[in-house]
């Protein structure tokens, strides 16, 4: 007994004396083989074009983004997901680009499995917002809402013409009902059932994805809350998953990742496959302009959300820190 009182009997403290001792003790980890990169490839260009929205991405041309996937091997992350700009004057009512074999997306694919083979799992967005005139993710009725039936034709084109041009997984991010089952019967009836879907189960109509809508060049007026859930709603992600996995889906996503990894939580807890997040634009852009403000540590900041994301539940983590996160990692930084 001391004058204060008794000494404490147990001391948590003594888990965290050094360096080492806390990274033995450390409940979880990352790795390089726990991130897919996103990038985005631009038709038409001669050189990277910076996205001003979020420093340090660019919309890549066809070499520099073959250049960047070899620098993912070689960082050890495990995947890459691309994303096509098109010419703006090939932008029509049906995203034709986004079905034509010779589309900016699917000549990407085969450039870059042509430079990295199988040594990189090679992933594609399925959506239409990226190739549509009016930028919203599927075709429209005569009404002017999205046509969920008539856009899942359009899917299982797009699904069918990146499986041909290399992917080695497809990823529907437009929030359709059905667009799994859709998917993997036009991919079956082709034969490839060699190529797996990563779904979008959970994707949030949300204000962070702001600076993707330029790193896309979308044409996007209005918003997507009749097709992306709303964030008040939680129970509504388990139906949508216990939806994608009878319909076929061999990964699913919560996107984004930062503000709902509660629900990353509740889904990593209910399934069996794996389960992926995608830390968003706005996530990433928010860190940027922090850390060019000085107000944060850039680097302790990016490792601190990204084991956030996986200590939720995420075993794969899309994020556009993927390679640097790699390097940090192999240097020793936690």
């Amino acid at each position: 007994m001391t004058k204060y009182g008794s000494f404490p009997g147990s001391r948590p403290r003594r888990l965290r004396t050094s360096p080492v001792m806390r990274r033995m003790v450390a409940e979880t980890r990352l790795h390089p083989a726990d991130f897919i990169l996103p990038a985005f490839v631009r038709e038409g260009v001669s050189e990277p074009v910076p996205i001003a929205a979020m420093p340090g991405v660019v919309q890549h041309t066809r070499d520099s983004l073959k250049k960047a996937a070899a620098e993912a091997v070689a960082a050890g992350v495990s995947g890459i997901m691309l994303f096509g700009v098109p010419e703006e004057s090939k932008k029509d009512a049906l995203g034709t680009p986004g079905t034509d074999p010779d589309g900016i997306l699917q000549v990407a694919l085969r450039d870059v499995r042509a430079e990295v083979g199988d040594e990189l799992l090679v992933m594609s967005d399925v959506c239409l917002d990226e190739t549509i005139d009016h930028g919203h993710c599927g075709v429209l009725d005569a009404q002017g809402r999205v046509d969920n039936d008539a856009t899942l034709e359009r899917y299982a084109e797009m699904a069918q013409v990146q499986a041909d041009a290399g992917a080695h997984v497809v990823g529907p991010s437009g929030m359709m009902d059905g667009q799994i089952g859709v998917i993997r019967d036009a991919l079956d009836q082709i034969g490839r059932e060699d190529v797996a879907i990563l779904a979008y189960t959970a994707k949030y109509a949300s204000a962070f994805y702001g600076p993707f809508r330029e790193a896309v060049g979308s044409s996007l007026k209005g918003d997507r809350k009749t097709y992306q859930q709303d964030p008040a709603n939680a129970r509504e992600s388990l139906r949508e998953l216990a939806l994608d996995l009878e319909e076929g889906a061999d990964m699913v996503m919560v996107k984004p990742a930062g503000p709902y990894l509660d629900i990353l939580a509740r889904v990593a807890d209910a399934v069996d496959v794996p389960v992926a997040a995608y830390q968003i634009s706005g996530e990433y852009s928010m860190v940027e302009a922090a850390a060019e403000k000085g107000w944060i540590d850039r680097e302790r900041a990016i490792l601190e959300t990204l084991t956030g994301i996986k200590r939720a539940g995420a075993q794969n983590i899309l994020t556009y820190w993927a390679v640097e996160a790699s390097h940090l990692l192999a240097a020793g930084a936690r």
